[in-house]
């Protein structure tokens, strides 16, 4: 059976979604960048940290929002696991060996530069893709790079998230408070038992029951936006592609254009508003920098190949149907587009440090823009 019988009408709204979502993203970055060094730079700025309800405008953005941006993560990855690209163990082991690969290399890079200094927390940042700016970079390619290969990427991507959402819980943590988290895991747990054990199938229960888990996880210390992922593998999924009945179908249809037009947009807003000094540059030489941008551009690339070429040069995976080695080595390089993820790591790993978290966005800029171009001449030259 071919690998194209597998890809059901989610993953073609999402993946245009997320190619309409990437677009946007640019403007809005450039945008953002302009504003933060126009006339209006201190006005722009100071908007995005004003008071709001007892937290600053950029933190609902990147705790509250987000938490959505990471439920619809959570339910694309249910899909995935049940119905989807990783829902069979053969062709799953390929996109999450090489995610492995891809999460592991640049970390290594990142560390040795920064082992033992205050910066070695930047380790996580250059680990993730964006599945945006990534599916966005293959949709201007159109006809010339086959279906499968998109369903690679955004297979390798949402595994990659995975891997960097583990980080988060584990190594971006402040203190904990143990009664809040155990109360946010009680809800959580109550949540799957509406689901497996009465078989509730209405969504307004987990959805408020979600927003009850956001708040005690975030009164926990650990990162409410896991609270999120957590929430889309309670909410009842049906096994039967694009069935209307499934809680799990109904709301990531309804999450994918809201996440990619207002709340990814509005995160680009809110954190890349970079006020440029005359010597912004000099942040771009520092180790953490280097290892943020060697790690996207080099580590990326160098990490999902090997783990590919291992995988299938052992006999353990097999290519999908229709891709080349060629096709892979571009996926490869379109994994070193951090952006999203990257930002959100680097906000959490120096949040007493600001000078740092600036460098290291405009590194992450800088790595994301040459990795999308390299991917697209590559796989555009191959292509012809």
């Amino acid at each position: 059976m071919q690998i194209d019988t597998f890809i059901s009408r989610s993953f073609t709204e999402f993946s245009n979604s997320e190619k309409t979502g990437g677009i946007v993203l640019i403007f809005c970055t450039i945008l953002s960048l302009a504003l933060a060094n126009s006339s209006i730079g201190k006005e722009y700025l100071h908007f995005w940290h004003a008071d709001l309800a007892g937290l600053s405008v950029e933190l609902w953005i990147n705790d509250a929002l987000m938490a959505i941006f990471f439920l619809l993560i959570g339910l694309e990855l249910e899909r995935e696991l049940y119905s989807g690209e990783l829902s069979d163990l053969k062709r799953a082991l390929l996109p999450a060996l090489a995610a492995a690969g891809g999460i592991a290399v640049p970390a290594l890079i990142h560390l040795t530069l920064n082992y033992g200094t205050p910066t070695q927390a930047g380790l996580g940042i250059p680990m993730a893709t964006d599945i945006a700016f990534a599916l966005g970079v293959l949709a201007l390619l159109g006809s010339r790079v086959p279906t499968t290969l998109k369903v690679f990427l955004a297979a390798l991507a949402v595994m990659d998230d995975l891997g960097a959402i583990v980080v988060i819980a584990l190594f971006y943590t402040a203190k904990v408070s143990l009664v809040y988290l155990a109360a946010a895991l009680a809800v959580w747990t109550a949540l799957l038992m509406l689901n497996r054990l009465f078989h509730v199938k209405a969504l307004a229960p987990y959805l408020l029951g979600g927003i009850l888990m956001w708040f005690l996880m975030f009164k926990s210390g650990v990162h409410a936006t896991i609270s999120g992922v957590l929430l889309a593998f309670a909410i009842p999924y049906s096994s039967i592609c694009d069935d209307e009945s499934s809680a799990s179908h109904r709301l990531e249809h309804a999450l994918h254009k809201p996440v990619a037009l207002l709340i990814l947009p509005l995160f680009a807003l809110a954190n890349t508003g970079i006020e440029l000094s005359a010597q912004w540059m000099d942040g771009l030489m520092t180790s953490n920098s280097l290892g943020v941008m060697l790690g996207l551009c080099v580590g990326k690339p160098i990490g999902i190949g090997l783990a590919c070429l291992l995988a299938v040069g052992t006999g353990l995976c097999r290519l999908p149907q229709g891709l080349s080695w060629r096709h892979i080595a571009g996926a490869a390089m379109l994994g070193g587009i951090g952006f999203t993820m990257s930002i959100f790591i680097a906000n959490l790993a120096f949040p007493n440090s600001p000078g740092v978290v600036i460098s290291a966005k405009l590194a992450i800029l800088c790595a994301s823009v040459t990795s999308g171009v390299l991917g697209y001449l590559w796989l555009r030259n191959k292509a012809e």
